[in-house]
């Protein structure tokens, strides 16, 4: 009979499990408090001011997202009137729990030793961890459906409906770029992932070979992944479910307090769980990068952690770069992206790596047969980008409406044109309005409404 702390996390004992799980859950913490006074400084830099100053003697501003956690654990929690307050409590709670999850299957590190005893930097293990992540965060969209559609409150519910909307979308294009770098691999498990971006070198230059890490190799998949990122975590260009301008604060409109401290914690968690997956799985993890790699003391032990950590902060920075740089996009422009535009290409992006794959194994590169015909459909395929759909077509003719038809003033559509004028303040409906001697709409104010106003004064 296998232990349990065998059967769930390797050789471990069981003393080793737990510290691992107390160290991860508190440097997720601290990191957590990093980032925001990273972000707000970062910020600061780039749209020329100088960010939280005060509140810290060494990291000045780091004192200040200590503060602001503070006051949220203890300030009132306010339930909203006509909330389900079980499903209101709940919300936050999923989120919180889920945020926390994912990191359990995440290597921080290589082989070190925790008081004698050998072990590695992560948690536990498993043939399809990358699948256990994906399934993870689906989970996590729980608490955020379940905080609009319990606040009872329109802005919550809208922001709710388009985090759904958004997890179904992003979601289906992050597994297609995720799933070339299965195929290359050979494995859905995080540690055979890196270690499989280190076998992998890649000719660069006269005699030298780098490690090919699979955002270089899969570049594709790579640049999807990166724009899923931001749809998964809410961040600015996509933070359609929490438009401040739109929404008030989206699904978390109606949370003070502690509850609404857990969806900020989330939000931060979930961006660095989001950047050291991408570091796992395409930047080579936690192994040292060129040069470096050839030292063999900086690629072994506890250095690990550090470049595990440098590459998932330099991530971050990205996603704070991208806050500063990009406003919020339309909905539908939202929408259109992930559905017209990375699930296609991810599609065809997985089958051209498989036909490759395939290609490799059964000896086909050295066909010419097999080369002619792949490059005649990578020729076809880029003659149809570029110039496919450049045919001009006829403009449909605009479509007339009553602008006043539902009683409010109503901007015309794209391919609208707008069949009255605003009526002015004197009281005449829109539908009375009536063409003046010079064929302009007449209100009252032209010749006629002149002489009428005259009439009218001359007889009082």
């Amino acid at each position: 009979m296998i232990p349990l702390e065998s059967a769930l996390f390797g050789a471990d004992v069981w003393w080793i499990t737990i510290i691992k799980v107390v160290g991860v859950f508190m440097l997720l913490l601290m990191w957590t408090l990093f980032n925001v006074w990273f972000e707000r400084r970062v910020l600061g830099r780039m749209q020329n001011r100088l960010g939280p100053i005060m509140n810290a003697a060494f990291i000045r501003g780091l004192g200040q997202a200590v503060g602001d956690g503070i006051k949220l654990v203890f300030k009132e929690m306010v339930t909203p009137k006509g909330a389900d307050r079980i499903v209101f409590y709940l919300a936050p709670v999923i989120a919180g729990i889920c945020c926390f999850t994912s990191w359990a299957v995440i290597p921080l590190g290589g082989e070190v030793s925790i008081f004698g005893q050998r072990t590695m930097l992560q948690i536990t293990d498993v043939p399809v961890a990358v699948l256990f992540i994906i399934a993870v965060a689906g989970i996590g969209i729980y608490g955020i459906v379940l905080a609009g559609w319990s606040s009872s409150g329109p802005y919550s519910v809208l922001g709710s409906l388009r985090a759904s909307a958004q997890m179904i979308s992003y979601e289906v294009a992050m597994g297609l770029s995720l799933a070339a770098v299965f195929m290359i691999s050979g494995s859905m498990a995080t540690s055979d992932i890196v270690n499989a971006q280190a076998r992998t070198m890649v000719w660069f230059g006269h005699n030298t070979h780098i490690p090919g890490h699979f955002w270089l190799l899969l570049l594709p998949s790579f640049v999807i992944y990166v724009m899923t990122m931001f749809g998964e975590s809410n961040r600015l260009p996509f933070d359609e479910s929490e438009a401040e301008q739109e929404l008030v604060s989206g699904y978390s409109t109606e949370y003070s307090g502690f509850p609404y401290a857990m969806y900020y914690l989330a939000e931060y968690i979930n961006m660095a769980t989001l950047s050291a997956v991408c570091t796992t799985l395409f930047l080579g993890g936690y192994r040292a990068p060129w040069p470096f790699n050839l030292i063999g003391v900086l690629d072994s032990g506890w250095f690990g952690l550090f470049w595990f950590m440098l590459k998932t902060q330099l991530v971050i920075f990205f996603f704070v770069w991208v806050r500063a740089s990009l406003p919020r996009i339309r909905w539908d422009h939202f929408m259109n992206i992930g559905w017209k535009f990375l699930i296609p290409i991810s599609l065809v992006w997985v089958m051209l790596v498989a036909v490759m794959r395939a290609a490799g194994a059964q000896g086909w590169m050295s066909n010419p047969v097999f080369l002619g015909g792949l490059l005649v459909v990578v020729v076809g395929l880029i003659i149809y980008i570029l110039f496919g759909g450049s045919a001009e077509k006829p403009e449909p003719e605009p479509q007339k409406f009553d602008a006043f038809a539902g009683g409010y003033p109503v901007p015309p559509l794209p391919g609208q044109q707008a069949d009255t004028l605003v009526a002015a303040a004197d009281g005449v409906p829109s539908g009375s309005m009536g063409t003046g001697p010079t064929g302009t709409a007449s209100t009252g104010t032209g010749p006629t409404g002149t002489e009428k106003a005259t009439t009218q004064k001359g007889a009082h």
